[in-house]
């Protein structure tokens, strides 16, 4: 009960700073969250403390030099091109790659500029997006919930083969899908609202498509983005669902099932 409150007012807090702040003060309050995830990401690729600190420090300095340039002087769509551009790269040449073979760079150093390259990319796209419109931000946000909410019940009601048993045994086939269903449906519902949200073009067959596509393949990089997570968390040796994998196992091994406290979906 008193997760589930907190997450109501945490939930709640996000929300109404989406709606009422604008983009400068949306941009801290985001960066707030940029820096603390920066903080995990260290702690996870195994760095010490003087590190961590060095990581973060650099994160949030980089943060709020990219905020002042989107939103403080004047509007610049090359940085929301080469910041977003890159973490897209990031994620489907390398993110992809790293969950379907297990297998990340023992380097600590190349894993904080990997972090620091999809934080600040996300950090950078939900600050656009919210300058753009606050409803479009929300959408965006919402995407990744849906996909998240509808998997895990998919998950826990369909599920039968297992999707990454070794990195999270909770994770199945059916609660995927179950995600990327949802997904679909809550892009066709977002439809009418496209012209609300600053879409000028025409909604045609076309733009439908791309759209549902472009939402589906948002869902996916952000299962593929929780996959990583717990790739880390087991190189960081902290909790991803699984138990710790067996010597041989693979760097990313997990070996738990998911009824020993794995989170379906």
């Amino acid at each position: 009960p008193t997760r589930v409150v907190t997450a109501i007012v945490l939930v709640a807090a996000a929300l109404s700073a989406l709606v009422l702040l604008p983009p400068p003060g949306w941009g801290i309050v985001v960066l707030l969250s940029v820096v603390a995830g920066a903080y995990e990401w260290a702690r996870l690729i195994g760095v010490d403390a003087r590190g961590r600190r060095f990581f973060v420090a650099v994160t949030l300095l980089a943060g709020a030099a990219l905020l002042w340039i989107m939103v403080g002087r004047a509007w610049n769509p090359g940085i929301v091109i080469v910041a977003c551009g890159a973490a897209t790269v990031f994620w489907i040449l390398a993110g992809i790659p790293s969950v379907l073979t297990r297998w990340q760079p023992a380097s600590p150093v190349a894993l904080a500029i990997a972090g620091f390259i999809v934080l600040l990319g996300a950090f950078v796209a939900i600050v656009a997006l919210q300058a753009h419109s606050p409803w479009l931000a929300l959408a965006a946000m919402a995407t990744v919930w849906i996909a998240d909410t509808a998997a895990y019940f998919a998950g826990h009601r369909f599920g039968r083969r297992k999707l990454a048993p070794r990195i999270s045994p909770g994770k199945t086939w059916e609660g995927a899908c179950g995600g990327v269903a949802a997904v679909a449906v809550y892009a066709l519902a977002l439809l009418p609202l496209a012209r609300h949200a600053g879409f000028a073009g025409p909604i045609d067959a076309e733009s439908i498509a791309l759209w549902i596509a472009f939402s589906v393949a948002l869902a996916a990089l952000s299962r593929v983005g929780e996959h990583y997570e717990s790739l880390l968390r087991r190189r960081g040796g902290g909790k991803g669902g699984g138990a710790p994998a067996p010597a041989g196992g693979g760097r990313g091994g997990r070996t738990q099932g998911a009824g020993r406290g794995a989170r379906p979906g």
